[in-house]
């Protein structure tokens, strides 16, 4: 569950504050340390089962043990990200326990990380008959645009499930600034942090890089990650930037490959140095002044299922200047509320280009549809609502149909 995990994090974040505003109860099963401090701000309960062992395959007796012993308790189990043991221990838990199970794919079934990573590929051929089985047997499948969903079938082969494409997006970051304690199952307090004032976020942003105070700047905000198109970004910003000598780039995000140290020498040799500002990761306060006080936010990515980032920019007014790879690129310029061009060197400098010669009055109308954007399409409580009608059609039919009996065997952890 850490923020610097990027999206899926972020997703389950949004998604637990969307099930706390439609009233229902939701709980989150993790392979967190129970003492990390960004669990403290969850408001739900929190399980929190240690790391795992195998690193990022998260192979856990702990987790298993707890599915089987808790996955009655619920209407239904949602599985973010496949790839790994959690989605094995939760098919197996869910069967056992006769409830309905859905995964959220995040992204990786898209055929880019096939081309991209070729050996990582062959391991995944080799993983898939598991892997398949988990898709196969799920209530849904949850993608996040029709486009993710198309791709994902391309990408490995059977691939014969049941794909739901589910309102997806954040929920309302103006709606709540105010901190409040939220009640656990447990009868703990969980601290719920409260969130600023536009005035106070940005200030906050401006106290991290008061360099920035007096000078209009674009906000790229991701993981560095050569996915993230971070190094095009640079090298667009370096044709442009003679052209616009009162705009600024920050690049924020974690850096967990040591990334940010080939930018920042790219960078140099660009000789743009001086006008590239990197705060690292930021989050609570810090990020959304930043979000609120950049002219654009850009996002020159080469893969995107959903892009949490680019709706959080258009949630606070800010229009979003993308490549053709986010998936939600088509809302982006059907709604006129930013920019799309390939991700390329090449398209990246176009994007900066059209977006310096738009007059700043375009650019005011540009941000007032962002804001009407994200509330007609990217509201998260619709995700909330449609995974619940999923759940409770089958606990319905459940109910309405015989039910053979039938014996599953369950195996062992160390068989898995």
């Amino acid at each position: 569950m850490s923020p610097a995990d990027g999206g899926p994090p972020k997703a389950v974040r949004q998604l637990v504050e969307a099930y706390v505003e439609i009233g229902d109860s939701i709980e989150v099963a993790c392979q967190d340390d129970p003492d990390e401090p960004y669990l403290a701000d969850i408001p739900c309960p929190v399980h929190a089962l240690g790391p795992s062992f195998l690193g990022r395959y998260g192979l856990s007796p702990r987790l298993w043990r707890w599915l089987h012993s808790n996955a009655h308790r619920f209407d239904g189990i949602v599985m973010n990200g496949i790839w790994t043991f959690p989605g094995l221990a939760i098919s197996f838990a869910a069967r056992r326990a006769r409830r309905p199970y859905g995964v959220f794919v995040h992204g990786g079934l898209d055929p880019w990380f096939n081309r991209t990573y070729p050996l990582k590929h062959l391991k995944k051929l080799l993983y898939w008959p598991l892997q398949y089985a988990v898709l196969r047997d799920a209530q849904a499948v949850f993608f996040t645009t029709r486009m993710e969903r198309d791709l994902a079938q391309t990408s490995f082969s059977p691939s014969r499930w049941n794909s739901v494409v589910v309102p997806y997006g954040i929920n309302d970051p103006e709606e709540r600034r105010k901190g409040s304690e939220q009640p656990r199952a447990d009868g703990v307090e969980r601290r719920k942090l409260r969130r600023g004032s536009p005035a106070e976020q940005i200030e906050a942003f401006y106290r991290r890089l008061p360099a920035l105070r007096n000078r209009g700047f674009l906000l790229f905000l991701a993981r560095l990650h050569e996915k993230k198109g971070c190094d095009l970004l640079l090298q667009a910003f370096a044709r442009t930037a003679a052209s616009v000598p009162e705009v600024d780039l920050v690049i924020a995000g974690p850096d967990h490959a040591g990334m940010q140290a080939r930018l920042q020498h790219l960078a140099e040799k660009l000789g743009i140095a001086s006008r590239v500002h990197w705060p690292g990761l930021v989050v609570g306060n810090v990020k959304w002044g930043a979000i609120r006080a950049c002219e654009a936010f850009v996002l020159p990515s080469h893969q995107e299922n959903f892009g949490i980032a680019v709706v959080e920019a258009l949630a606070v007014g800010r229009p979003v200047l993308i490549s053709n790879q986010v998936n939600i690129w088509k809302d982006i310029e059907s709604d006129a509320v930013g920019l799309v061009d390939d991700d390329t060197v090449d398209g990246t400098e176009r994007l900066l280009r059209r977006w310096f010669h738009i007059p700043t009055p375009e650019h005011k109308a540009m941000g007032v549809r962002a804001r009407d954007c994200f509330v007609t399409r990217f509201a998260m409580n619709r995700a909330a609502v449609a995974i619940n009608q999923i759940f409770r059609s089958a606990r319905l039919r459940t109910k309405l149909e015989p039910q053979p009996h039938r014996q599953i065997a369950e195996p062992r952890l160390e068989d898995v």
